[in-house]
């Protein structure tokens, strides 16, 4: 079975002389139930986000404000994303690990969850990442 692979989405965006409007739903625009929902911001020049792959948990990343790099793995193929629109977020399935950098300044990285926080839902070691994701792709 190949793995799922991520893919920019892009989201309604409503245009009004008194600023633009873009929403979105869940199972609609989004490919799943939104359950959790945080933000990154504030993140000082150089830093490196993410680092982790999740066992079940899929996200959608929107770039609100300012501008940055999504870098993907699914163990058959890594892309970078640069994400600097509001209007288009980044889907990435199960099993992918990912790492953000070369935030702007002032971005803040909008990610949807589709499912609650569970610390053992994280892979955090990049090789242990691999061993279980060649297993699970074969």
């Amino acid at each position: 079975m190949s793995p799922q692979k991520c893919k920019l989405i892009e989201l309604p965006k409503i245009l009004d002389h008194r600023g633009n409007l873009t929403f979105m739903e869940s199972s609609r625009h989004i490919p799943f139930e939104i359950k959790r929902v945080y933000y990154l911001y504030d993140v000082p020049g150089g830093a490196l986000r993410g680092g982790h792959a999740h066992l079940n948990l899929s996200q959608f990343i929107i770039a609100a404000s300012g501008s940055f790099t999504v870098h993907t793995d699914n163990v058959h193929q890594k892309e970078d994303f640069y994400l600097n629109r509001s209007y288009y977020g980044l889907y990435i399935p199960t099993m992918t690990w990912r790492e953000i950098d070369n935030f702007s300044s002032g971005s803040v990285c909008l990610v949807l969850a589709s499912e609650f926080y569970d610390a053992d839902d994280y892979i955090r070691d990049y090789d242990e990442f691999k061993q279980i994701a060649s297993k699970s792709k074969k």
